[in-house]
């Protein structure tokens, strides 16, 4: 079974990713910031990761660099929410590695799709 680990540092963002993971198969993993991020993805296996731009403590952009570093295969979807900016921040987190970036909000379904289009 694929483990997913969402990283965002808004706890109802993830309550609702993991619903929706669990729901469909996936196990998942969780953690509130780029720090706990990576050291969940140090202590436990995981198959994708689905992280947030913007958050406290470590920033989105700097996790995926250093998950790249650890491990080149990884599959990464980004998110961010807001304006202009989040768009800007998007296409560089996808210069980074990030193989797939969504817009907060995003339909449910689109994150569904993305999951099983890396995970095939």
């Amino acid at each position: 079974m694929p483990r997913i680990l969402i990283i965002d540092d808004e706890r109802e963002m993830r309550s609702l990713l993991r619903e929706v993971f669990q729901s469909k198969g996936y196990e998942v993993v969780e953690a509130a910031n780029g720090e706990d991020g990576l050291r969940v993805f140090q202590s436990t296996p995981v198959d994708l990761v689905m992280t947030d731009i913007l958050m406290p403590e470590k920033e989105g952009l700097s996790t995926i660099m250093e998950l790249k570093k650890k491990n080149p295969e990884l599959k990464i979807i980004a998110m961010s929410g807001g304006a202009v900016k989040s768009a800007n921040y998007l296409e560089f987190a996808r210069k980074l590695g990030a193989d797939k970036v969504l817009q907060k909000p995003f339909d449910l379904r689109s994150v569904l799709q993305a999951v099983k289009d890396l995970l095939l």
